[in-house]
């Protein structure tokens, strides 16, 4: 099960609690079910992500997006370092407290096709792998209305093979 949200910064721990709810009513009614949560940042909140750590998802999520030249344009209200923060939080946790951590893998996504360069998008996945990041997953933007950022290329296969070559 995924379970994911839009930002919730007006709610106390910007609405960590839901995850924890909504994994611990998953749990009840079938323990054996994979849990995986694809988060906001939280604005790197310290409560926020303990909750978040604490109720033991096998998979968490949290995407970076783009890469940072292009923050501003894409992702005016985050910040690519906080994002990067709260993905280590969840690496360097587990080494403080290692016997209560069952957490399998950290994940993060990145879109292409809003004009970034080959080059950046391997920059970020060295960022990501820095992080403890052992999972990565790369799309292709598609504008979700006229009213949102242009695509500004079609990535073709080879490329998106090349970025797979590179990340393994």
């Amino acid at each position: 099960v995924v379970l994911t949200s839009v930002t919730r910064d007006y709610l106390p721990a910007g609405g960590a609690q839901y995850f924890v709810n909504a994994i611990a009513a998953i749990r009840r009614r079938k323990p054996d079910v994979v849990c995986e949560l694809l988060i906001p940042d939280f604005n790197a909140r310290p409560a926020a992500l303990e909750l978040i750590y604490n109720c033991n998802p096998a998979v968490i999520g949290h995407n970076i997006e783009t890469v940072p030249r292009l923050y501003p344009l894409i992702r005016g209200q985050a910040d690519y370092h906080c994002s990067l923060l709260v993905l280590k939080y969840f690496t360097d946790l587990p080494k403080a407290r290692p016997a209560k951590s069952q957490i399998k893998h950290l994940k993060s996504g990145l879109m292409v096709g809003l004009g970034e360069t080959p080059e950046e998008v391997v920059a970020v996945m060295a960022d990501l792998k820095q992080t403890g990041c052992s999972w990565i997953t790369i799309g292709q933007y598609l504008a979700p209305s006229p009213k949102h950022y242009p695509v500004q290329q079609y990535i073709s296969p080879a490329e998106f093979a090349y970025f797979q070559n590179q990340a393994e």
